[in-house]
């Protein structure tokens, strides 16, 4: 089975470990966890690697983060990835930082990488796993927020979060959607 893992962020040093970028993070973790290298390809980086019998193709958009749709459908297409064989990884200012929530579908939550997404392929028809990055900003403050980095303790959580995250995205692809929530969310 072939898996699409989408991490969504915006490409530019200027973005490069914010809030906003923890798709790219938890991606760029994975590959570096497996001794791979993403290349610059159409639309995004790209890595592949195979876990067990499952293809995974990583995908870090270089669309910016609201034109992720564009790269998502695309290589959904490319690479003949079903729908429910698609993965996207992003960050979530409803949960707490570090704490990973898998869903099978839903609506945006008022991200506008998913609101692309949902746009472009015409469904909310697959998974999304959703990093907390929390919310600890005062009004009017969220645009800052998000594109604004982690706090040291933040950051000495930050790999051991990463780990989680790639073994839950693992367990999509080896053992379904159902496994990986009973076993990842809220961990």
């Amino acid at each position: 089975m072939k898996y699409l893992i989408a991490g969504l962020g915006n490409i530019g040093s200027e973005y490069q470990g914010t809030r906003h970028n923890i798709g790219f993070t938890i991606l760029d973790a994975f590959a570096k966890a497996s001794n791979i290298v993403f290349t610059t390809q159409r639309y995004g980086d790209v890595a592949e690697l195979r876990v067990k019998n499952a293809q995974l193709v990583l995908l870090k958009p270089s669309t910016y983060m609201n034109l992720s749709g564009e790269a998502v459908r695309y290589w959904l297409q490319k690479e003949n990835i079903a729908l429910e064989n698609l993965l996207v990884v992003v960050d979530d200012i409803a949960l707490p930082f570090g704490t990973i929530r898998l869903r099978g579908k839903g609506a945006d939550g008022g991200h506008n990488g998913l609101k692309n997404i949902n746009e472009l392929l015409q469904s909310q028809q697959y998974a999304r796993l959703r990093f907390g990055i929390g919310n600890d900003f005062p009004p009017g403050a969220q645009i800052d927020y998000v594109l604004g980095y982690p706090t040291a303790e933040e950051l000495i959580q930050l790999p051991e979060r990463c780990n989680v995250a790639i073994e839950a995205i693992k367990a999509f692809c080896l053992s379904g959607l159902s496994f990986a929530m009973t076993h990842y969310n809220n961990k």
